[in-house]
């Protein structure tokens, strides 16, 4: 799984250093990764080979000639540029990509299980405060969900008591 944080730098070469952690078997990207301007957010999403077939599973249950599934099929498969690690663990990021996600210099990588975003360090900091705050709220009505089926269930199973 892709985990944590890192604080990194492109250099003027646009070469990214991956944690050492993301380059491993488990999550199919111990000899590169592929990389896209994500669907969901305004940066550059990245992953092995596990994040790859959740696409392909997604894409394939549409039928062919769907527009959902054209669109996701323009968006992932041609958006998206296989990188290779150089001997250092560096990636290098087409120039393309680093113009539609606002990369500067300095960049966040943000490991979310299956797969890794690519975030301009102000927008993530920008960010961060908002989903903690969505992520709560989730976790809250999680929490009311589960409280609200017990005592339903309580309460059917009192009634035939």
């Amino acid at each position: 799984m892709f985990l944590s944080t890192y604080e990194k730098q492109l250099d003027g070469k646009r070469r990214l250093l991956i944690p050492q952690e993301f380059r491993t078997a488990d999550n199919g990207a111990e000899h590169g990764v592929f990389c896209f301007f994500s669907i969901e957010s305004d940066c550059l999403e990245a992953g092995g080979d596990k994040l790859m077939a959740e696409y392909v599973s997604m894409i394939e249950e549409l039928p062919f000639g769907d527009d959902l599934r054209t669109a996701l099929e323009e968006t992932f498969y041609a958006g998206q540029r296989p990188l290779a690690y150089d001997g250092g663990g560096r990636i290098t990021l087409p120039e393309h990509l680093c113009q539609d996600a606002g990369l500067g210099e300095d960049v966040v990588i943000v490991g979310l299980g299956s797969r890794f975003q690519i975030w301009d360090r102000a927008r993530w900091n920008a960010r961060r405060d908002e989903r903690r705050a969505l992520a709560r709220q989730a976790v809250r009505e999680r929490g009311e969900a589960g409280r609200r089926a017990m005592l339903a269930g309580r309460r059917i199973g009192g009634e035939g008591a």
